[in-house]
């Protein structure tokens, strides 16, 4: 734990303060088990006492009750701090995870060539006039009726989404996973135990009144779907796919990506989640990576494929994997789905495990969980615009949604 807060930038101090909270918390849960104890020896004994001895053995049965409210107070506390502690820590990062922040990922696999527009001829628009052009985006009014960072999709952009999100449904659902419509807002527990009350408390939005977070991804739905659950090993793995709209702060981006649709406070998100025994985490991870790449390489995009590094990890991911698409008037590849092993950590502090073994060597233990987004649906927008467009402003559309958009090849400018 000391190494993994290490390689996460994070405080060491903080493992030393929980061991010393939980020895805490043991030696005051053994004296107040002591002192039970002899309370109701004592308490045996009275009935059977004369004169001076059943005074005195009244007297220390006082003292007694005294102490064992003392002892149970302070095993209490003692437990109610060793908790709080826990939940300050992050997930184990894993030992071949690259040390350090955002640029010290390693680069894993690159798939797909950018578009050569120079060859081509022409300069590329960016999404955004790609968006006026088509009809499909507009942040102008978005910014009148909510503020920056905030977005209408209208006419053939609309559409553009609900292609997407069922193009992205369907392959899940081709792959195993159960199509699941979630809440937007949850129960602090639900928040808490997936990891999102931590360093990333930032970027949550709180309804003080109603006690209600809104999620910034249905990860935190579909973990606590089977929250203090016991689920038996032959109904695993359980998958899921969870759409949903996704509300972020975006606290810490001040000055980032203010144009356009790529950094929003609002957005709707295909997301992919693995409930799996701990010994099939890793092979689960890679699955769900490569049902991302499935994704990317049938929008027809450029990506690369990263193993993103600890000081980059959220709390929950012991690992995590990013997959990032070329955007051609950024120069460069942007993050577009990203998939994590979560281990046991979610699990244990939503109180979800599975039962196995045989007969009465049955028992339950945690599970694991995974997640990966399929189509966050603005930054995969601004992908297929850019990469996908044409001289005259038009884009090409790929050969996986057009069932979707009614059969259309092409998205054609609106006129003036």
């Amino acid at each position: 734990m000391r190494a993994s807060q290490r390689a996460r930038g994070e405080d060491v101090g903080l493992v030393d303060a929980l061991l010393s909270a939980d020895e805490r918390r043991r030696s005051s849960s053994t004296r107040f088990d002591e002192l039970r104890a002899e309370q109701k020896q004592l308490g045996k004994l009275i009935p059977r006492a004369q004169g001076e001895e059943k005074q005195e053995l009244l007297r220390r049965t006082g003292e007694l009750s005294a102490a064992v409210k003392d002892a149970d107070a302070e095993q209490d506390e003692a437990a109610a701090e060793t908790q709080r502690l826990l939940l300050r820590l992050g997930n184990v990062v894993h030992p071949d995870v690259p040390v350090g922040g955002e640029d010290d990922f390693a680069l894993l696999e690159t798939v797909g060539t950018p578009r050569d527009f120079a060859a081509e001829g022409f300069e590329p628009r960016d999404h955004l006039e790609l968006g006026r052009i088509l009809g499909a985006i507009d942040t102008e009014r978005a910014a009148k009726v909510s503020g920056s960072r905030f977005y209408y999709l209208t006419g053939v952009g609309a559409l553009l989404e609900l292609a997407l999100v069922n193009a992205a449904v369907a392959q899940a659902t081709a792959a195993g996973f159960t199509p699941m419509l979630t809440p937007a807002l949850v129960k602090p527990r639900a928040m808490e135990g997936t990891g999102f009350l931590g360093q990333a408390a930032e970027d949550v939005y709180y309804l003080e009144r109603d006690d209600f977070y809104l999620v910034g991804t249905s990860e935190v739905t579909l973990a606590a779907y089977h929250m203090d659950e016991i689920i038996e090993a032959d109904r695993l793995p359980l998958r899921y796919a969870g759409f949903s709209p996704c509300f972020r702060r975006e606290a810490g981006s001040h000055g980032k990506d203010t144009r356009g649709i790529i950094r929003v406070h609002q957005f709707d998100k295909v997301e992919m989640f693995s409930y799996v025994a701990p010994e099939d985490a890793e092979a689960e991870h890679a699955r769900l990576l490569e049902w991302e790449k499935q994704w990317l390489s049938a929008l027809g995009l450029a990506y690369r494929v990263i193993d993103v590094a600890s000081g980059d990890l959220g709390a929950s991911a012991a690992r995590k994997y990013d997959c990032e698409a070329w955007i051609p008037t950024q120069g460069r590849y942007r993050e577009l789905t990203s998939t994590s092993n979560c281990g046991e950590f979610q699990a244990r502090r939503l109180s979800v495990r599975m039962r196995d073994g045989q007969g009465q060597k049955k028992s339950a233990r945690p599970l694991a969980t995974l997640n990966g987004t399929l189509c966050a649906v603005p930054r995969t927008i601004v992908a297929l615009l850019e990469t996908h467009q044409r001289r005259d402003g038009s884009v090409a559309v790929p050969e996986v949604l057009r069932p979707y958009l009614g059969g259309r090849e092409l998205l054609e400018p609106v006129a003036k």
